[in-house]
């Protein structure tokens, strides 16, 4: 599957603002790698991008890196070398991944809501480090596919899994998803995913995905649910002095 050119030059319009680039600088033809310098900033990041590399931090750090090689501007350890001095704590590293077309299933239409008190049960279902990473309790938009009572004095509804997603430059809708450990592997997380998806499209956004390179689950559902690998984002963040 691939993405529409059109839907690759909107998505290359927001990382541009996002990194601080003018507007037309991933979109340009050249294959070059790009350079951001921001003397305020307290990250280094290294994106690539449909195949254009970025380099985003102060000065300094930028300058440190300018003659490396891609792969190796990929590996945290690298960016915490060039940080060492400045107490660098490595964010992780991410596939992004995006999509453009509505997600299909066959299966029956998921119950979902989109209650405070379901996304904190949920939350409390999964482990701290997937709760922080996924931050489905802070996002703008959250959906939560349940299992229900009757109503008539049943149980409580069951929250399986959640999705969700924050506009990013008014043109991205990040999207990110979790499940507790012994809901996994039930299709939950795609069907969530998809009605998040669902909902960014249909306010014109462009779904965006972003998975840590170890978490082959995460990455799995993005493709199940119609995302295409497109770039990856490292990041490191250092004390400003």
């Amino acid at each position: 599957m691939d993405l529409d050119p059109g839907t690759i030059s909107i998505i290359q319009l927001a990382w541009s603002r996002l990194l601080g680039l003018d507007d037309g600088a991933l979109g340009d033809g050249d294959p070059g790698r790009l350079y951001s310098i921001d003397d305020d900033a307290s990250v280094v990041t290294f994106v690539t991008l449909f195949g254009r590399e970025i380099l985003r931090g102060p000065g300094w750090a930028v300058d440190a890196g300018r003659d490396l090689p891609g792969p190796e501007l990929r590996s945290t350890s690298t960016l915490l070398t060039l940080t060492r001095d400045h107490g660098g704590r490595g964010l992780g590293e991410a596939q992004l991944y995006f999509c453009d077309a509505l997600p299909q299933f066959d299966e029956p239409s998921a119950v979902v809501s989109s209650e405070t008190a379901l996304v904190r049960a949920l939350e409390r279902r999964c482990p701290p480090d997937d709760v922080a990473e996924a931050g489905l309790g802070g996002v703008e938009y959250p959906f939560v596919l349940v299992h229900g009572s009757d109503g008539e004095g049943g149980a409580e509804p069951t929250p399986l899994a959640g999705a969700g997603y924050d506009i990013w430059e008014g043109i991205l809708a990040h999207v990110a998803a979790i499940t507790p450990p012994e809901e996994r592997r039930k299709g939950y997380a795609g069907r969530v995913a998809a009605v998040a998806v669902e909902e960014a499209m249909a306010a014109g956004l462009v779904p965006q995905w972003r998975a840590r390179t170890d978490n082959t689950a995460s990455q799995r559902t993005a493709r199940r649910a119609g995302f295409v690998f497109a770039g990856t984002q490292t990041s490191v963040a250092f004390d400003q002095r």
